[in-house]
């Protein structure tokens, strides 16, 4: 049936525990209390008795007190019982497995080696695609890019998650994208007849606008991510935030100074790319 109880307060200042029947339950204890006047009642939840107090009147009209020497902390713990219905359930065992640290450190030694294949064959294209100059200061660009985002890292006192992982993974390839775009512009401009150190200005110059486009887009869903997020989805749009942030150094500053050295000390005729 459906009982209730509430903890009250009676004229004397004792607590006392009332506690209310629905229509068929309240006919059923009143023929109950009726036939066990001056008699205990225990009130029984999953095999455990709670209270036992003695009956001491015919308890009709769907709703009754029970009185006696509590404390108001003994009221309120069996009021609560009596509201809850019932002892937490027990549990019957169907399967047991246990899953060790192993699993777990298997996961980061894939996810590990997964993203230095991934940030290899990054730097592999680059080297095919643009030759070992532009190529490799694109790569060199691309390691101080991750070494920066380790150290905002530490600063930010952030560990490093497997979705962290793949974010790093994925700031690897927004760093050397920015140097596509760049790289691109600079063979167009030489292309139209430019001279070496021209065509790396304004190749640049005219760059920089699609990769601020990109990386302001991208930087905006990491905010988003981390903002509404939690747990290994914060991981991911941390890494993330903080690589796109040092990518805009390491692709466009960084490599335009090395590639300005370069022009300046080599002197090419010719820019091989």
């Amino acid at each position: 049936d459906d009982s209730k109880a509430t903890f009250e307060q009676q004229q004397g200042g004792r607590p006392i525990i009332s506690f209310t029947f629905n229509s068929a339950g309240g006919r059923a204890f009143c023929a109950a209390t009726r036939a066990n006047i001056g008699k205990r009642l225990a009130i029984q939840l999953d095999g455990e008795i709670i209270s036992a107090p003695v009956v001491q009147s015919a308890i009709c009209g769907g709703s009754g007190i029970i009185t006696g020497s509590f404390t108001t902390q003994q009221t309120q713990e069996q009021s609560l019982l009596l509201r809850s219905g019932a002892l937490p359930a027990t549990l019957s065992i169907i399967q047991e497995s246990t899953v060790g640290a192993d699993l777990g450190a298997d996961a980061i030694q894939a996810g590990t080696l997964a993203a230095l294949v991934g940030t290899l064959l990054v730097a592999i294209f680059m080297f095919v695609a643009y030759g070992p100059v532009f190529g490799g200061f694109a790569n060199l660009a691309m390691l101080v890019n991750l070494l920066m985002v380790f150290a905002g890292m530490s600063i930010l006192g952030a560990s490093l998650t497997l979705p962290g992982i793949a974010g790093l993974v994925l700031t690897a390839g927004l760093a050397v994208d920015a140097n596509v775009l760049i790289y691109e512009r600079v063979r167009e401009e030489k292309a139209l007849g430019r001279s070496p150190f021209s065509a790396l200005a304004t190749g640049y110059e005219k760059a920089m606008s699609a990769i601020i486009d990109a990386n302001l887009t991208t930087l905006i869903a990491g905010v988003l991510l981390f903002g509404f997020g939690s747990g290994p989805i914060r991981g991911f749009a941390t890494t993330l935030t903080l690589g796109i942030i040092t990518s805009m150094f390491s692709s466009t500053i960084f490599t335009r100074m090395l590639l300005a050295v370069w022009v300046r000390w080599r002197r090419p005729t010719e820019l091989v790319i």
